[in-house]
């Protein structure tokens, strides 16, 4: 028996880069599965190395995967190069992701072309997303339904318009291409925002200035039913990517 076979409780390390973007309705999902160990990159904390880790996830925020005058964000790159070098679990949402794209080669345009992409948008499923193990889940209920999208709230500018090399395309939307992504066999990134209630999206609306706070309130809460079990089936399967991960590092 090795010196680590004892079982242990996963940790989910959630680096969060922006006051306004919070783990939302991640937090119960994730806390059942494990510990949730936040981070608050905005305020100068340090998710230390990441060896450390058992799984990681990169919230979103209003700065850009560029911006190095932003507490974290470079760190914060080199954290999710370094997660993908080491198989970490990992998962980064909308800035998260393009911060991934960005650590593992890819490219992010600030402010691109399209405009903002704001309220509920349909996720198209590619094909390679029905074996994915974080995503497969929703693709499968998309397939079975016909409808072959998931409705899922959406809040950026900036966008991911070159993925990184060797990265398997997931899913689409009709604004911006690039919707959800796998770097390797364990990192994804999602521009959409799986974690988001109908009152933080609320929020956002208020706070981007140039959003149509009305419309994004009506179809948030047309959508719910169907947003928040789709947003918990990614928690869940996430979840359990980082208790497998613990549970193989136990040998006997």
């Amino acid at each position: 028996m090795s010196a680590d076979s004892s079982p242990r409780t996963p940790v989910v390390t959630v680096v969060q880069l922006d006051p306004a973007v919070p783990l939302d309705r991640f937090a119960a999902p994730l806390a059942v599965a494990g510990a949730v160990r936040l981070v608050r990159a905005d305020r100068g904390e340090d998710a230390g190395p990441v060896a450390n880790l058992d799984g990681l996830v990169v919230l979103g925020g209003r700065m850009s995967a560029h911006d190095e005058r932003e507490p974290g964000v470079a760190a914060t790159r080199a954290l999710l190069a370094d997660a993908v070098a080491a198989g970490v679990p990992t998962l980064g949402i909308c800035l998260g992701a393009q911060l991934l794209a960005v650590a593992a080669g890819g490219r992010v345009d600030v402010a691109a072309p399209p405009g903002r992409e704001a309220g509920v948008v349909d996720v198209r499923w590619r094909p390679e997303a029905a074996t994915d193990p974080l995503l497969g889940g929703l693709a499968a209920e998309a397939a079975r339904t016909g409808s072959r999208s998931t409705p899922m709230p959406s809040m950026h500018a900036d966008a991911v318009v070159d993925l990184p090399r060797g990265a398997t395309w997931l899913a689409s939307s009709r604004t911006y291409p690039y919707q959800a992504f796998r770097v390797g066999e364990r990192a994804w990134g999602v521009q959409f925002h799986p974690e988001a209630s109908p009152a933080t999206m609320h929020a956002w609306a208020v706070d981007a200035g140039d959003a149509d706070v009305a419309g994004i309130d009506a179809q948030t809460a047309a959508a719910d039913d169907r947003v928040a079990p789709a947003g918990a089936v990614v928690a869940t399967a996430f979840a359990g990517l980082v208790a497998a991960r613990v549970a193989a590092r136990v040998t006997v």
